[in-house]
């Protein structure tokens, strides 16, 4: 399919963009600078993908976090140099390992060094390969999130003769290759290191195996095969590819990449890349390095390993705005990518979204939504927090969004889910994300003498309150409450609510609460708290 049209931009903010301090504009500053001194007429962004496993969440990172400096290039050069953004799979890598969250890893055992588009399919019969698979789902979700990119096969351009120019380049430069790379591996190692990886003409496999000769003028390499006899191969059209870190260098060099980000762990090794791109005849190009993301236990996500979250887990909770907004905020910091970051990240997006449209268009600039939009954040004011409906659904005791509704219209009047269907949305995250991981966690606890006298205080002041859903007033009277109790800190008193009625340490606002569940049915929750009823649930 097509890829999605590239987003217009607001004239009225390219004067604005040139102060503009948001990284997105710090990193698009330096590639202005780099195009002013090459003269090019088009700039490319790229990024990397390893399908060695499906994809998570940090690859599509990589996706969002280049278009938010695309777009901000956009702005600077007032759109007119044409820019384009690859995604590139290194899909002729071999498997060197079986993934752990494959359906049989048995299956696969046949198929270890073979290259991944060469390795059936584990999980159905809709693709042709391993690679194939990992390929779509990564797509699917590129294209559901409305990106402008073109998609890009090692295994297709290796073999339909795109790097043959350079790859012929690198045979004739080996021994330059070589001082570079060899210096970084092990005595061991150094012995059978070759750049070049041919693909076995025999098994089909990926082989890794020192050269006996490489004939620039004739552009082949001689190794000993798998039958134990001497193989020569063309370096051109598919018999071979390059090992990972001159194929970084290698791929800059052919396709004139002029940005790229990655991962700090690539941070060491793109000094390499960078020279192995200069002698092929390139100019390295901009780098941009990120924090890891980790799992709960503090380990880095891996694909293979299917820790952390996968794309479709966050959207099963939230929206992709949010994750969107997720990897904007501080990429060079390492952040935990777990399930427990989300409503964060769910409150924060709708909190920027709402500002937006209040704002002048140099505030607009540093305002994350821009670039989560990428330049085209929606008018739109979310009424009810996320945490305030998940503390809604746990009062409500709801398994269904309808039940939140009762209370959600009455909150925010002629509010209906067919008028005000991202609400409805939101309702539906906060249902599953709630029974799914703050009800199996949520203790509740008896009240204190101290603290039931200030409950029962609180639920009979409310009386007077009957039918208010003016959250300021009614938060105004749980601190007179607290305060008429000498809670000290007055933090207690709020940690005691959240603890006697919801079974949480911590919750939203409480008058908020009051106001959006009632002022009757508060009562009621307190009048069942003091009586023990929480305590069974």
């Amino acid at each position: 399919m097509p890829p999605a049209p590239l987003p217009t931009l607001d004239p009225a903010l390219y004067d604005a963009a040139q102060n503009a301090r948001a990284w997105p504009f710090e990193e698009a500053r330096k590639l202005v600078a780099r195009i002013e001194k090459s003269g090019k007429t088009e700039v490319l962004f790229e990024t990397g993908y390893g399908p060695s496993g499906l994809p998570h969440i940090g690859t599509f990172g990589e996706v969002a976090r280049t278009t938010m400096v695309r777009t901000a290039f956009r702005l600077l050069t007032r759109d007119q140099i044409k820019t384009r953004l690859l995604c590139f799979s290194d899909d002729m890598d071999g498997m060197r390992k079986i993934p752990e969250n494959v359906p049989s890893r048995e299956f696969l055992e046949p198929y270890l060094q073979m290259p991944l588009t060469a390795v059936p399919d584990p999980w159905s019969n809709e693709y042709t390969s391993f690679g194939e698979h990992n390929n779509a789902m990564l797509r699917r979700f590129l294209d559901t999130f409305g990106f402008n990119y073109e998609f890009a096969s090692a295994t297709e351009y290796y073999k339909a003769g795109k790097f043959d120019d350079v790859l012929l380049r690198a045979a004739e430069r080996y021994d330059d290759i070589m001082g570079v790379m060899l210096p970084t591996l092990g005595a061991e190692r150094q012995e059978t290191y070759s750049i070049f990886l041919p693909i076995s003409p025999i098994s089909g496999r990926v082989l890794y195996v020192p050269m006996k000769e490489v004939d620039a003028k004739a552009g082949t390499v001689t190794f000993v095969g798998e039958d134990g006899r001497d193989t020569t191969v063309p370096v051109t059209g598919g018999h071979v590819k390059l090992q990972w870190k001159p194929d970084f260098g290698m791929r800059w060099a052919a396709l004139g990449v002029d940005f790229e980000m990655f991962g700090k762990d690539h941070q060491t090794n793109a000094p390499i890349y960078d020279r192995i791109c200069e002698i092929l005849g390139g100019k390295a190009p901009e780098h941009y390095v990120y924090e890891l993301f980790l799992d709960d236990q503090g380990q880095k996500i891996s694909k293979s390993k299917g820790n952390g979250l996968t794309i479709d887990e966050w959207l099963t909770y939230a929206s992709p705005e949010s994750l969107g907004l997720f990897m904007f905020q501080k990429p060079r910091t390492a952040k935990r990518l777990y399930f427990d970051v989300i409503p964060r990240a769910v409150d924060e997006y709708y909190a920027f979204v709402a500002s937006y449209q209040k704002q002048d268009e140099a505030a607009r600039l540093e305002n994350p939504a821009y670039h989560v939009h990428f330049g085209h954040p929606p008018a739109a004011e979310m009424p009810v927090t996320f945490s305030l409906l998940m503390n809604l659904v746990s009062a409500a005791n709801a398994d269904d969004a309808s039940v939140l509704w009762g209370f959600i219209s009455r909150y925010v009047p002629g509010a209906t889910p067919e008028n005000h269907p991202a609400l409805d949305q939101l309702a539906k995250y906060a249902v599953r994300y709630f029974n799914d991981f703050v009800k199996p966690t949520k203790v509740f606890r008896a009240p204190t003498d101290k603290e039931r006298a200030a409950l029962q205080e609180l639920a009979d002041e409310l009386a007077a309150f009957e039918g208010s859903n003016d959250a300021d007033a009614l938060q105004n009277l749980v601190y007179e409450v607290g305060k008429k109790h000498e809670f000290e800190p007055l933090r207690d008193w709020f940690t005691a609510i959240y603890q006697v009625l919801l079974g949480a340490d911590q919750g939203p606002r409480f008058g908020s609460f009051i106001a959006l569940y009632g002022v009757a049915e508060t009562r009621r929750l307190i009048t069942d708290a003091l009586a023990g009823k929480l305590l069974a649930r």
